[in-house]
């Protein structure tokens, strides 16, 4: 894997899971599976399960993800690390195909972890329907997104950052002409995406809407890594 210049974000992939970790806590904004919401936390994982179908093996350790994935990741998390809690993500998609793009600005930088699958692309909207739901694991089909500036932000900055870097992979999926799993075009993301925001102890901004130099660099780096991510897929 080819780390971009001047990485900062210290990470590892193994027992395939991604783990980033932090010499301190850092205050974070997720709608992770394990510790979403607004927290601080030392360790975010996205870790790699298997496909639907393998679920249904008699298998006591995949039994427990689909049963209790928080519980689960917890778990997971504790036995890599040593540490307890921490966010923790799920995805089916194979971490050698993790994306890892940078941006920077001056002394503005954001770091992006992605890894994209879209067998559960839908556009927002859509009417809910149990056949997706039977079909389909929280982990199948999904575009993770793990995304961390040197940037001190407040809470409304940090919630402010998931809208932008939702609409940008959005706009990636419509420029690409992604399908919904209904076959419908136009889809806008998948139905278990999850997104992970981590503030700095850097320069202190108040606002990181589409105005602003951050929101610009939101924007260019999930395009790119969510670009990436879909390039290698349909290879």
């Amino acid at each position: 894997m080819r780390v971009p210049n001047a990485w900062q974000t210290s990470f590892v992939v193994q027992e395939r899971t991604l783990i980033i970790s932090f010499a301190k806590p850092r205050l974070t904004i997720s709608s992770a599976v394990l510790g979403g919401g607004m927290r601080k936390t030392r360790v975010i994982i996205n870790h790699q399960v298997d496909e639907e179908a393998s679920f249904k093996a008699q298998d006591p350790d995949r039994a427990r993800i689909h049963a209790d994935p928080q519980r689960y990741l917890a778990r997971v998390i504790t036995r890599l690390t040593g540490m307890r809690g921490g966010i923790g993500l799920m995805t089916a998609v194979d971490l050698r195909q993790l994306v890892l793009k940078r941006v920077q600005s001056g002394p503005l930088w954001i770091e992006g972890f992605f890894t994209v699958g879209i067998t559960n692309a839908v556009r927002v909207g859509e009417p809910v329907d149990d056949r997706l739901s039977s079909k389909h694991t929280n982990a199948l089909g999904t575009i993770n997104m793990i995304l961390i500036t040197n940037a001190s932000l407040p809470p409304s900055a940090l919630v402010g950052a998931i809208g932008v870097a939702t609409e940008s992979k959005t706009a990636v999926m419509l420029e690409r002409s992604i399908k919904s799993w209904t076959g419908r075009q136009g889809a806008t993301g998948t139905g278990t995406d999850s997104v992970v925001f981590v503030s700095g102890s850097g320069p202190r901004l108040r606002f990181s809407g589409t105005h602003t130099k951050l929101g610009e660099l939101i924007g260019r780096v999930v395009r790119a890594g969510v670009e990436r991510g879909l390039q290698r897929i349909r290879r």
